[in-house]
């Protein structure tokens, strides 16, 4: 039976199954949803089964979990009002970037459409949040930019940094101590050798430093490469 108002556990489930595929292609299971959210497989395994019945998730026992259409379309609307609290909280409430997340969290489930989109108009209708993730449009359509982790990236390569994952918020301050930050100028030096650190430039002219990066920072930057300016759109879904 479908409700026409969902509860904010539902919310929830549909955001976090849609975020962690935002960047990659591989869907999520249930063991990595639990993890995400702090809860037991069994109750990952119970809500599941009312996010099927409900026509928000595609899944089948031992498999992964994809959103349907419909669950597209829900995640996406608890995505933009989450992005958009988040930039509000930073650019008019002067949050850090480390503090808005649970701030957000809290808040995207009690305030309305009017508040959201009124929130939207008054920052001049944002693309992207604080972190870079992209702010879908209130039909429900993203534009992802191009963008690879640094992690992956060879020695030479160039560009700038467009995304910085959330997750961590004793890295986002770390990041912020050090300057580092969206839109960054970033060209990779090369590798520390036996498996070491990942030697990075960050900053451009005199303003450039290096940086020994490890595996946990560079796995949360992402950068958009030199010769790529615009990002990919996906149609409202």
């Amino acid at each position: 039976m479908k409700t026409s108002t969902p509860s904010s556990s539902i919310e929830d489930y549909v955001k976090v199954i849609y975020s962690y595929t935002e960047w990659q292609d591989k869907p999520i299971t249930s063991s990595q949803l639990a993890q995400r959210l702090g809860v037991a497989n069994s109750s990952v395994s119970e809500m599941v089964r009312k996010l099927k019945d409900q026509g928000l998730v595609d899944h089948q026992p031992y498999s992964a979990i994809r959103l349907t259409p419909q669950g597209m379309r829900l995640a996406l609307s608890m995505v933009r009002r989450h992005r958009l609290i988040e930039t509000y909280l930073v650019e008019e409430l002067g949050y850090s970037w480390d503090e808005v997340h649970d701030e957000a969290e809290m808040l995207e489930h009690a305030v309305s459409d009017t508040f959201i989109e009124r929130m939207s108009a008054k920052l001049g209708h944002p693309v992207r949040d604080p972190h870079g993730d992209p702010i879908p449009s209130a039909d429900g359509s993203v534009e992802l930019p191009h963008a690879y982790r640094m992690i992956e990236l060879d020695q030479g390569h160039s560009g700038r940094i467009t995304r910085i994952s959330d997750e961590n918020p004793d890295l986002l301050r770390y990041l912020a101590s050090e300057e580092i930050s969206l839109d960054a100028p970033v060209e990779v030096v090369g590798r520390k050798p036996f498996g070491g650190a990942l030697v990075v430039r960050i900053g451009s002219g005199a303003k450039g430093r290096e940086f020994d990066l490890a595996d946990e920072v560079t796995s949360a930057l992402w950068v958009q490469s030199s010769e790529t300016h615009e990002g990919c759109v996906l149609p409202a879904r």
